[in-house]
C-alpha cells in the first residue's frame, strides 16, 4: 500500500509506501484511498462554484477550473472561493491566467499567486508541459529545465524535434495560443436570480423568492410567445452547499403559478426537506428548455380551451412520484411488431404522431397485448407449412376453430444473420370458445431451421 495523496505538509510522503511513511511519521493518519467519492466531492464544490460563472470544468482530479471572463473582479472571486472553502476546512491554491493551462499549471507548480504572471509562467518547471516522460527527459538532458528555456529556443526546431503538439502546449501556456474549456453543464437559454445582503434562514420565504423568479421568467417567456419544458431552481447556501429542484412538462408552460404548483409538487415528495441551514445567500431559476407557444385559442362561449388539462395531470403526477412511472405510447417506423410501438415518459415524448387508421368492418390486425418476450407453445398442425390445429399453451389444450393467416414478417437486414433474424409466420386464431390469438411459426422448414419454433405473442380484446 503506498501514499497517493497527502495534504500540504506531507508532500514528502507522496509514492511512499504506507510502512516507510509510518516509520518516519508514527502519528500518520491515514485514510484508504476513494477515486469515485474525491470525484462527487470535486462536483460538489464545483456545483457551488456554480454561483461565479456557469462556465465551470473539472481539471483533472483535483482541479477547478472556471472562466470568469465577464464575471466582475476575478480577484475578489477568487479571494470569496478561498474563503468559503477554507471555512469548510479545505486547503486550496488558486491562479489567475489568461488561458485555462496557464491558469491551471500556476495552481499546481507555484505556491503563492504571483503578482507577475508571464513571469511566473517561465519560471514553472517542463513538467506543467504535462508531456509523456520520454519528451520530458529528452528536454532535461537537452538542459531545458522551465518553460522559459524552451520559450527563448526558437519553435521550429522544438516542433520537428518533439512534434506540434509540444508547441501547442507551449503556446497555450505562454497566452500565445487563445483556448477555451468545456463547461460541465450546457447553459440554459433563461437565467434568473436573486442575491441576499444577509442569508436567508427561512425555506418559505427562500420559495417565496422563487416565485418572484418564476413570475419573472413568465413575464420573458410571454415577450418571446414562448414556454418552457424544464425549469431547474437551484439553492446555494452560505456554506457552499447547493440544492437542486427541477421539473419538467409535457408541453410548454410559462405561467408563474403552474410552475410553483409543480415545485410545491416536487418539494413535498422530497424525502429530505429543503435545508436552509446557515441561510441562503443566492437562489436561481433556469429555464434550460424553451419552445415556441401558441396563444390560447378561447371557445365560442368564452373560456379558454381545456386541451392541456391532461398534459397538468401529467405534469403533476410525473413530479409527485417520478417521471418514469407516468408513460405514454408512440408509434415508431417498424414492421417487427414488439419494435413498431415506443413507451415514453409522457413528460419527454415528443409531438403527437397519426396512428394507422383500421380499415371500417376490418378485424383488428394487430392485438391489444403482446406478451415480452413472446410465450413458447406446442403446436399440432395438419401439414408442416399449414395453419395449428391445435395448441397448448400455460397447460391447457386449445382447439383451432378459426384461421386467419399467415402474415409474413421478415426481420431486418442487419439480423438475418442472427437467430432472432428469422423469417415469422403469423397466425390470427380463434378457439371454440371464441377467444382470439395472434400466434406464429419462428423460422421456415428447411432453409431456416429443420424444425421451427411456434410462440403466442399477442391477445385479442
Amino acid at each position: 500500500m503506498r501514499i497517493v495523496a497527502t495534504c500540504e505538509g506531507g508532500r514528502a510522503l507522496a509514492g511512499l509506501t504506507l510502512a516507510d511513511a509510518r516509520a518516519r511519521v508514527p502519528d500518520l493518519v491515514v485514510v484508504a484511498h476513494d477515486p469515485a467519492a474525491d470525484l462527487r466531492l470535486l462536483e460538489h464544490i464545483a456545483d457551488g462554484c456554480d454561483r461565479y460563472t456557469p462556465m465551470a470544468t473539472l481539471d483533472s482530479d483535483a482541479g477547478i477550473t472556471l472562466d470568469l471572463t465577464g464575471c466582475g473582479d476575478e480577484g475578489a472571486i477568487a479571494d470569496d472561493v478561498t474563503t468559503r472553502l477554507a471555512r469548510a476546512g479545505w486547503q486550496v491554491r488558486h491562479a489567475i491566467a489568461a488561458t485555462p493551462e496557464a491558469a491551471q499549471a500556476l495552481a499546481r507548480y507555484q505556491t503563492a499567486p504571483a503578482t507577475d504572471e508571464a513571469a511566473a509562467v517561465r519560471r514553472l518547471p517542463i513538467t506543467a508541459l504535462e508531456a509523456d516522460d520520454e519528451t520530458e527527459l529528452a528536454l532535461r538532458r537537452a538542459g531545458m529545465r522551465t518553460i522559459g528555456d524552451l520559450a527563448a529556443r526558437p519553435s521550429a526546431p522544438l516542433v520537428a524535434r518533439f512534434g506540434a503538439d509540444i508547441g501547442d502546449r507551449l503556446a497555450r501556456l505562454l497566452g500565445k495560443s487563445d483556448s477555451r474549456i468545456t463547461p460541465r453543464r450546457a447553459a440554459p437559454a433563461l437565467v434568473f436570480e436573486r442575491r441576499f445582503a444577509e442569508p436567508v434562514a427561512s425555506a418559505d420565504y427562500a420559495l417565496a423568492m422563487l416565485g418572484e423568479l418564476a413570475r419573472e421568467a413568465e413575464i420573458v417567456l410571454a415577450e418571446q410567445h414562448r414556454g418552457g419544458r424544464c425549469y431547474a431552481a437551484r439553492f446555494y447556501r452560505s456554506d457552499g452547499v447547493a440544492r437542486d429542484l427541477v421539473v419538467e412538462a409535457s408541453l410548454p408552460m410559462r405561467g408563474a403559478r403552474d410552475v410553483m404548483r409543480l415545485f410545491g409538487e416536487r418539494v413535498a415528495a422530497l424525502a429530505d426537506p429543503i435545508d436552509p441551514g446557515f441561510g441562503f445567500d443566492l437562489i436561481r431559476l433556469a429555464v434550460p428548455v424553451v419552445e415556441p407557444m401558441a396563444p390560447t385559442q378561447l371557445q365560442l362561449e368564452g373560456g379558454a380551451v381545456a386541451e392541456g388539462e391532461l398534459a397538468a395531470l401529467i405534469d403533476r403526477l410525473s413530479t409527485r412520484v417520478g417521471k418514469g412511472r407516468f408513460r405514454r405510447l408512440r408509434p415508431r417506423d417498424s414492421h417487427i411488431p414488439e419494435q413498431a410501438v415506443l413507451a415514453l415518459p409522457a413528460v419527454d415524448a415528443p409531438q403527437p404522431a397519426r396512428w394507422d387508421a383500421p380499415e371500417m368492418g376490418e378485424p383488428p390486425l394487430r392485438p391489444i397485448h403482446l406478451f415480452d418476450p413472446p410465450q413458447v407453445i406446442d403446436v399440432i398442425a395438419e401439414v408442416p407449412e399449414g395453419p395449428p390445429h391445435r395448441f397448448r399453451w400455460r397447460r391447457t389444450l386449445y382447439e383451432v376453430k378459426g384461421v386467419e393467416g399467415p402474415e409474413r414478417i421478415a426481420a431486418q437486414w442487419w439480423q438475418r444473420d442472427d437467430n432472432r433474424g428469422l423469417t415469422r409466420d403469423y397466425y390470427r386464431i380463434e378457439d371454440a370458445q371464441g377467444r382470439r390469438f395472434w400466434i406464429f411459426r419462428h423460422g421456415l422448414y428447411g432453409s431456416e431451421r429443420t424444425v421451427p419454433d411456434w410462440y403466442m405473442h399477442g391477445l385479442f380484446a
